[in-house]
């Protein structure tokens, strides 16, 4: 498990904070974060004032990143990039998470290798991580700034007979009579969001649609909430589309595989990051997937 409870001795009274920095190698604002954030007991008893004096025995909830033997794609001297499994977390959800992407970059690049941005636990494709603070801040920057173009696939329910440029503002709010409380839909008060989409291959036999989507904004669940708008939601989608019943056995884990597959048409969400294009220190980069698509489309059809 990631988090483990570690105890520490402070032989000398001196500031929690600068405690952790000495001992455990965090930089002074990633002590005091985890210790505003609890981490760090004494008696076992939360304390999180990090400019507390602290002296004796205490107890630090501390990140050991695990390997499931995950194999980057492609690696750089500034950065590496993982072609992520659908399945797999980005970050820890809370402290019992098992395994994350964050584990395993950290195992194997160390405490100061990052990810640089997000995609959806289901969604499989190319994660882009720093392997120093440089290069995190900058790359942070480039998503911030739109300076990198990214490209997805995704099957669709329905025939799409045309290229469409789908521009609807998206509104992400808690919703407290909705079951998943944190909704993004499509609303007039939300964000201007622009996704444009490409076919690629209708399937008759399925009655999907292969598309290729370009998001031109960055929003949380940007595509499947624009297909989903346009009526053709991502086929294996788990919330988008779904009754309020199936959602909940989603989320509560208790939806069977032959279930799923009934009420979306996958095992799985069939979206993936295939492509990303950058430029970062005066060198151009057209990174691409070596996943094939179609084959996991296939999978995930499967009873």
């Amino acid at each position: 498990m990631p988090f483990v409870l570690k105890k520490l001795f402070v032989k000398e009274k001196q500031r929690a904070f600068i405690f952790l920095i000495k001992e455990l190698g965090y930089a002074q604002k990633e002590a005091q974060r985890f210790i505003a954030k609890g981490r760090l007991l004494i008696n076992g008893e939360v304390m999180n004032i990090s400019s507390k004096e602290i002296e004796g025995e205490v107890e630090f909830i501390h990140f050991e990143p695990a390997t499931r033997n995950l194999k980057p794609h492609i690696e750089y001297e500034e950065f590496v990039v993982f072609d992520k499994p659908s399945g797999v977390l980005i970050h820890p959800q809370n402290r019992n998470t098992q395994y994350s992407l964050i584990d395993e970059l950290k195992y194997q690049y160390g405490m100061n290798a990052n990810i640089t941005h997000r995609i959806d636990q289901e969604t499989s494709g190319l994660v882009l991580c720093s392997k120093n603070k440089k290069s995190e801040r900058d790359l942070k920057i480039m998503f911030q700034e739109r300076n990198m173009n990214k490209k997805y696939l995704a099957m669709v329910h329905g025939k799409l007979n045309s290229n469409i440029s789908i521009e609807a503002p998206l509104l992400r709010k808690e919703d407290e009579s909705s079951i998943v409380r944190m909704v993004v839909k499509v609303h007039k008060d939300g964000k201007k969001s622009k996704t444009d989409i490409k076919v690629l291959k209708y399937f008759p036999e399925l009655k999907m649609t292969l598309v290729e989507c370009s998001p031109l904004t960055g929003r949380q669940h940007q595509i499947r909430v624009h297909l989903f708008h346009m009526k053709h939601p991502i086929v294996g989608d788990p919330i988008y589309g779904q009754s309020e019943e199936n959602i909940i056995k989603f989320l509560d884990k208790e939806l069977s595989r032959e279930e799923r597959i009934k009420n979306s048409g996958a095992s799985r969400l069939l979206l993936h990051a295939s492509e990303l294009n950058f430029k970062l220190y005066d060198k151009n980069y057209n990174i691409k997937s070596s996943v094939d698509f179609l084959k996991e489309v296939q999978k995930s059809l499967l009873i």
